[in-house]
């Protein structure tokens, strides 16, 4: 069992029960962390009674927009200063507005969105928050993180093979795998360590809006040697990375996604 005991991790991106973030988070606490979360104005409700529901200390959760630098500072200058240095970091947050993920809501009468015509103004937005934010959250925290501290981003396969449901947001994920890289070599002055977990499709509300998501679940059934992953498996490994068993691994980027990226054709459906 890893024992976490003492340590203090920080986490970004809790949406509600289903959210992957909330499972790590959830492992973390397991494995005797002190677990801070974020919220967002209308996420505020549901984390709060998630961490009371599963008995995590509430006092320090708070409202952080992760495109304002001055709200992550006051955040995480609070932990460092009344809880200690930060020893695990997630990264979890993602967003695209229907013009970069390109859909249209059924019934809207909508014509759907054309990824050729994503406007730059929506998905300047989508890329500040999914994955200039990392760069943000770390540049911030660098300064407050204790020694041989691991930061862990999430990302997905879009980001290497064209998921044309995915659409702008790929751009995101491809970004944000670059931005985990350069930060791994560029923590290696303190021995922080920088990952990613790229998951396969995962159930969550954000992938609810993706289009044509159930069909892309039963595409990953029959492809993936191991078939479809939930938020608890990507939350295990998760806890590799947030623990000394991956002291010497930076710049990872670890696939749990059931084996689905290795494979060029999907198995026949039994």
């Amino acid at each position: 069992m890893i024992d976490n005991k003492n340590k203090i991790a920080v986490v970004f991106g809790v949406r509600n029960e289903s959210s992957i973030a909330f499972h790590i988070a959830l492992r973390l606490h397991q494995s005797g962390c002190k677990v801070v979360l974020n919220y967002v104005n209308n996420t505020k409700d549901e984390v709060l009674y998630l961490l009371e529901k599963h008995n995590m200390d509430t006092s320090y959760a708070a409202e952080v927009d992760v495109k304002d630098e001055g709200q992550i500072s006051s955040f995480l200058e609070k932990i460092y200063k009344e809880l200690g240095p930060i020893h695990y970091l997630l990264h979890g947050v993602a967003f695209g507005n229907q013009n970069v993920l390109c859909y249209s809501i059924p019934g809207s009468g909508k014509p759907t969105p054309s990824y050729i015509d994503i406007p730059l103004e929506d998905f300047v937005d989508s890329f500040d928050i999914s994955a200039y934010s990392l760069l943000r959250i770390s540049r911030v925290a660098e300064p407050l993180l204790a020694e041989n501290a691991s930061i862990l981003t999430l990302t997905y396969n879009a980001s290497q093979r064209v998921f044309p449901a995915y659409a702008g947001m790929a751009i995101n994920k491809a970004a944000l795998e670059n931005i985990m890289m350069y930060l791994s070599s560029y923590f290696r002055k303190s021995a922080v360590r920088v990952n990613a977990i790229s998951a396969g499709l995962v159930m969550t509300t954000s992938a609810g809006g993706i289009n044509g998501v159930r069909k892309l679940r039963k595409v990953g059934k029959f492809t993936a040697p191991l078939g479809n992953v939930d938020a608890s498996d990507v939350a295990d490994t998760a806890l590799y990375y947030f623990s000394d068993l991956s002291k010497k691994v930076t710049g990872n980027i670890h696939y749990v996604d059931g084996g689905f990226n290795i494979m060029g054709v999907s198995k026949d459906e039994e």
